[in-house]
């Protein structure tokens, strides 16, 4: 079955200076990408092709042939109710709505519509939402509603934050840095592990995201085919219904209620969630290490960074990200929370939730694109890095105390602790140290040639592997 394809509103449409939401004000450029895919008029647009994906499988099933089969003619008018909706077809079923009270009857109502002026089908018009209940069109269309903006816009999003952390990553894999564990000098390691780090964490939540199945399901008011039973009793319904949705590219849950249950709705908001967090903490750690000038950012000209100190360039991108990304997650959350869970076999508490997605999935771009922002006028700054490794001799205690242990010596890491704790060591202090430990031969050639920049232990090997 054809997919639909996107068709976009004019901007003319809605003056983000009037918008509520800053979504679809502040930042209506940025989310752009998703205004086709999760507004209403998203959702209308997916069901109208959930409306037409039904009535088609239908059509194309030999036992119910008062129906179809569709010539090719009316197949082709059919398939194209849906790959050309517009925003004057979305503006037909508001009319319908506004008469119906009911925004999947007045989808049904608008596609019987469509039907009855395709040739030979005016007297098919009322298979369109044969033995369905509303909730089988609208978990359809949310379905694909996620699968579009998985596919169109988070996961381009996302590799684009991949892609542009690798891009920093390697040209500084061997480049030593100062760790901080509690905020105090640790044993070094390279800025392009730690880079590598994060972009290998959201790596492993981007593939989990990539390959999670929509579920949906196409079996009437509870669950059950009751309708459909009466009315074809010898149809395979839960195999054709699988089918129908398969063909989607859906992936059928044959355990339902009236709705389905969203369990696959929470999964994707988890796994957002887990996504949005670590970008999150790097965020916060890029916004850290330009407070200490391991970072510089490129200013731009004509640029103001505060309204009364001239000279301030803020790391406002990273900051900007941060926020969106915690109004993203508490949305998540909540849609998490709340949408598994419905009374009985049916409640209407998830539908106003749910119209919550795109401005949710919104933030998250938003804060993706402020991260990239912020990484495109970074500086790596080498001699700060290296000036504050090189203030930092002491961070070869562990080195020491560890090679002592491997020569059987007394007490080693209490005999560092007493001579580093607290105090800086530089290379003649450090060379000081070496002597008054008395270590053996074997012990003093594996140390006196250490220094903080090479004591990063696999740091480079592992980054290169990332």
């Amino acid at each position: 079955m054809s997919k639909t394809t996107s068709s976009t509103p004019t901007s003319s449409m809605l003056d983000p200076l009037l918008a509520v939401s800053a979504v679809d004000g502040r930042y209506r450029a940025k989310t752009e990408a998703l205004s086709t895919i999760a507004s209403e008029y998203g959702l209308h647009r997916f069901r109208v092709q959930a409306e037409c994906a039904w009535f088609s499988a239908l059509a194309a099933c030999p036992a119910i042939p008062e129906l179809g089969p569709l010539t090719d003619a009316q197949q082709a008018a059919l398939d194209a109710v849906s790959t050309t909706f517009d925003p004057a077809a979305a503006a037909k079923i508001k009319a319908f709505e506004a008469t119906t009270n009911h925004d999947v009857k007045a989808v049904e109502y608008f596609v019987k519509e469509q039907i009855e002026n395709i040739e030979g089908l005016a007297d098919k018009a009322e298979f369109v939402h044969f033995a369905c209940t509303s909730e089988d069109i609208n978990n359809v269309a949310y379905s694909l509603m996620l699968q579009h903006a998985r596919a169109d816009v988070l996961l381009p999003g996302i590799d684009a934050l991949l892609d542009a952390i690798g891009e920093l990553a390697a040209p500084h894999i061997n480049l030593a840095m100062l760790s901080r564990t509690h905020g105090q000098a640790a044993s070094p390691t390279t800025l392009g592990k730690e880079l590598q780090n994060v972009r290998a964490r959201i790596l492993r939540q981007r593939q989990q995201l990539a390959e999670l199945p929509l579920l949906a399901k196409l079996n009437g008011a509870v669950g059950n085919y009751n309708a459909h039973r009466v009315a074809y009793p010898e149809v395979d319904w839960p195999a054709f219904s699988a089918q129908t949705l398969t063909a989607l590219g859906l992936t059928p849950n044959p355990y339902t209620t009236q709705i389905e249950p969203h369990d696959t709705i929470a999964e994707f908001a988890h796994c957002m969630m887990r996504i949005n967090q670590i970008v999150l903490d790097y965020d916060r750690d890029i916004w850290s290490y330009i407070a200490i000038e391991y970072f510089g950012q490129r200013a731009v000209a004509g640029e103001t960074g505060s309204s009364t100190m001239p000279h301030k360039v803020n790391p406002i991108d990273f900051e900007n990200s941060e926020g969106n990304l915690g109004i993203a997650n508490a949305l998540l959350e909540h849609l998490a929370s709340k949408l598994p869970v419905s009374r009985w076999q049916r409640d209407l508490s998830d539908s106003t939730v749910l119209r919550n997605l795109g401005t949710a999935l919104g933030h998250c771009v938003i804060a993706y694109q402020a991260t990239l922002k912020g990484m495109s006028r970074l500086k790596v700054n080498d001699s700060k890095i290296t000036a504050d490794l090189d203030n930092n001799w002491e961070v070869l205690g562990e080195a020491v105390q560890t090679v002592m242990r491997r020569f059987g010596m007394d007490q080693p890491y209490e005999r560092l602790k007493a001579a580093t704790r607290g105090k800086r060591l530089d290379a003649a202090s450090y060379d000081q140290l070496l002597v008054d430990l008395d270590l053996p031969p074997e012990a003093l050639a594996l140390l006196s040639g250490l220094t903080p920049a090479t004591y990063v232990g696999l740091a480079p090997q592992l980054a290169k592997q990332g």
